[in-house]
């Protein structure tokens, strides 16, 4: 009954666009008894389906989840569910009725899903929270649960109004990731600096949207925070560099995880909270 379904809805595409998963949610061929098996090879859309998803729909997740340094969601929720590395094989093997991923998806993954006519649904890295709303919605429709994806919706705005800032000054800051790459206008975490009450500083620097800034740029104009993914564990050796030691009463170093940079939906509400902790620091 699923897999006619499918088939009949023709997700299988490079993308899928919010009213193509809208359509799938409303078919009057889908029963409440009748929702989708669903395969996620991508750690981002694992965050979101575990919070709108049956778990007994949740055939496989990513194996990135199943890794601390790389995982979205709680270790011991992600535990819960088989992995996988988004193989075709492993993936065929699991017979799913969907599959969700990434932007980028091997094309030997891609070829096997079509000949077994198991519907794809690419969600690409959100640059905006209304981005990642629609990316929630498209996943919801597609996996048969709209009513737990706007209740998820529901959360994150809340979370986003609670961390807003109310005013005062916007302190320079940075995100600074390993080498020096940085996250500047037109990305989600430019846009999460900016709600909470930041000033991206990456345009000071004439740096593009994701761009690499020079540590003698940094010690020259020193942002006011630094957000660092390696921070905690050293293993950014230019922050480490023995220059930035005689900025210290001008930068506030603070870690910012890796899992809070590249994903939408649910880890919005850990992005903010945890940029509006560091504000109410200063």
């Amino acid at each position: 009954m699923i897999r006619v379904l499918a088939l009949a809805l023709a997700l299988t595409v490079a993308g899928c666009s919010s009213q193509a998963a809208d359509r799938l949610a409303q078919s009057p061929l889908r029963e409440a008894s009748a929702l989708p098996r669903v395969v996620s090879i991508n750690p981002c859309v694992d965050a979101v389906l575990l919070q709108i998803a049956d778990p007994k729909q949740i055939a496989a997740i990513s194996h990135y989840s199943h890794d601390e340094r790389a995982s979205s969601i709680p270790l011991d929720q992600a535990r819960r569910f088989a992995a996988t590395s988004g193989t075709a094989e492993e993936v065929v093997a699991l017979a799913p009725d969907l599959v969700l991923s990434g932007a980028h998806v091997a094309p030997s993954t891609i070829a096997a899903l079509q000949r077994m006519n198991i519907p794809l649904v690419q969600i690409s890295v959100p640059e905006s929270i209304a981005e990642s709303a629609a990316q929630v919605r498209t996943i919801a429709a597609a996996v048969g649960q709209t009513a737990r994806g706007e209740a998820l919706l529901a959360r994150i705005d809340d979370a986003v109004q609670a961390a807003a800032a109310k005013g005062g000054t916007r302190p320079g800051a940075l995100i600074w990731q390993g080498g020096g790459l940085v996250p500047g206008d037109g990305t989600l975490a430019s846009e999460l600096l900016r709600v909470t009450g930041f000033r991206n500083m990456s345009a000071d620097y004439g740096l593009k949207r994701w761009d690499v800034l020079p540590l003698e740029h940094l010690v020259a104009r020193p942002p006011r925070v630094l957000l660092s993914v390696g921070a905690q564990d050293h293993s950014d050796r230019m922050l480490s560099h023995p220059v930035l030691n005689g900025l210290t009463q001008q930068i506030t170093v603070h870690r910012y995880p890796e899992r809070l940079l590249h994903c939408g939906g649910p880890t919005i509400i850990d992005a903010v909270r945890h940029l509006a902790s560091i504000r109410r620091s200063l």
